[in-house]
């Protein structure tokens, strides 16, 4: 199919991307009944993504002659023997009427109508909204026939969370039918138990002998049963937790050399009553890390960062990390931070793009729920507290990155936001750089809610 440069000012530019097919018509009849068919209507006007409805009709009113698209076949027909030179140059009239954008020339527009029925094209490149001349005869029929609007990104994100949820409750019935099976299960026993005593009722009434021999054999057991199982409901069980019975335990699940650490932690308070040493005494300042809002970090966060890293340098995969990190000692917010750090450690301009490229990571080491969103928040603060000016200034395109990724919801970075603009910490650098981004959120948030 030989294609075209969309608009005539473009024709000459070989390595334009907007293309749609030439036209292609046929006479068809003859007489009064004459007619011109855009035999590829259909795709022209697929490549300038409007109703091919439209395109027929602007025909029709520019020509002084009945036109008419069919939906369901696909066939534009305009009344008259018309050139296929002449349509074309037709076309040329309405896409710059009706597709390309009046400020930058961009086709890839959108026709918008107002609440005061206005036609509008809201580019997509430059965002310039294109008012169109309201005296063309054609204006009247898009207002009768208005074109579909896309879906946005607060629409796929809504019937994505509306799939997760879906999932979400399918997982629990089916736990309750593993329920409802296992109680099942558990009932099973006792009905046979009772029809085997019935049967024992009926031997008792046949025979003497049976009643002698068998008989108490079996009602000695069922009562030994029955005994054992009240035994069993009225015993509470319960775990020792004295210091003597954790070390026992300790001693059974470590090795030696663990089991011996362990051992000097669980002396050590013991050691300080009899020395009068206080037990509360502060770990000295170089077993904390101190962040500029004031947090502090373990020890530990060191030698997690050096764990990780060596696990990624030995080319460990998105697909592995879930069960490296779920081997690490740590709080879920400590070891999340640290696999932040050891990914983009030294990260400058670029950031953002980083994060895309690496976010198969995050992905498998965050949970969907409410804590894991807001660990990873806790992470990239962390991580920009630390970062070079270049790279803050690009924290609000990685928030995007993570949310378009559905790893990140609007309602967690919001309230992230707003807890630390609540503590006194909006002047920081970051949550300027930050504050755009969440004011597009509640912004794209109220128009859903208006629409």
């Amino acid at each position: 199919m030989a294609l075209q440069n969309i608009g005539a000012d473009n024709r000459g530019d070989a390595f334009y991307r907007y293309k749609m097919p030439k036209m292609i018509t046929k006479i068809e009849g003859r007489g009064n009944g004459i007619k011109t068919n855009i035999v590829n209507m259909v795709d022209i006007a697929k490549a300038l993504a409007r109703p091919a409805s439209y395109t027929t009709k602007y025909f029709g009113c520019e020509l002084g002659a009945q036109s008419k698209f069919d939906e369901k076949t696909g066939v534009s027909l305009v009344n008259g023997a018309h050139e296929t030179a002449k349509l074309a140059g037709l076309l040329e009239n309405f896409i710059k009427k009706y597709v390309q954008c009046y400020g930058c020339g961009n086709p890839e527009t959108e026709v918008i109508i107002t609440k005061s029925q206005m036609i509008q094209l809201k580019c997509a490149a430059c965002g310039f909204l294109s008012d169109v001349d309201m005296r063309d005869k054609l204006t009247t029929f898009i207002l009768k026939n208005p074109p579909e609007q896309k879906k946005g990104a607060k629409d796929k994100k809504a019937m994505r969370r509306a799939e997760k949820e879906r999932l979400k409750e399918g997982e629990a019935a089916d736990e309750e039918q593993k329920k409802i099976k296992k109680e099942a299960k558990k009932k099973a026993p006792s009905t046979s138990k009772e029809g085997h005593a019935k049967a024992t009722s009926t031997k008792k009434k046949t025979t003497v002998s049976d009643e002698e021999h068998i008989s108490p054999a079996h009602s000695q057991v069922d009562d030994k049963e029955e005994v054992d199982d009240n035994v069993d409901d009225d015993v509470q069980w319960k775990t020792d937790t004295s210091a003597e019975a954790a070390r026992k335990r300790i001693e059974e699940q470590l090795n030696a050399v663990t089991s011996d650490l362990v051992m000097l932690s669980t002396d050590e308070p013991e050691r300080q009553k009899k020395n009068n040493v206080p037990t509360s005494v502060s770990p000295p300042p170089e077993e904390k890390l101190k962040s500029e809002n004031g947090s502090a970090f373990s020890s530990n966060h060191a030698k997690l960062v050096e764990e990780i890293k060596a696990f990624l340098k030995k080319g460990g995969s998105a697909n592995q990390v879930k069960s490296f990190l779920g081997s690490l000692s740590g709080s879920s917010q400590e070891i999340l931070t640290a696999l932040f750090e050891s990914l983009f450690e030294g990260a400058e301009k670029g950031f953002a793009k980083d994060v895309t490229k690496k976010k198969a990571y995050l992905a498998a080491a965050v949970a969907e729920d409410e804590d894991g969103q807001l660990n990873l928040l806790g992470a990239i603060e962390a991580f920009c507290e630390k970062a070079s000016a270049s790279a803050v200034k690009e924290v609000a395109l990685v928030l995007k990155a993570l949310y378009d990724a559905d790893m990140l919801e609007e309602e967690y970075i919001v309230k992230w936001y707003q807890d630390r603009v609540a503590s006194g910490k909006g002047d920081s650098q970051i949550w300027k750089n930050v504050r755009p981004f969440v004011e597009w959120l509640q912004s794209a948030e109220s128009e859903s809610g208006e629409e």
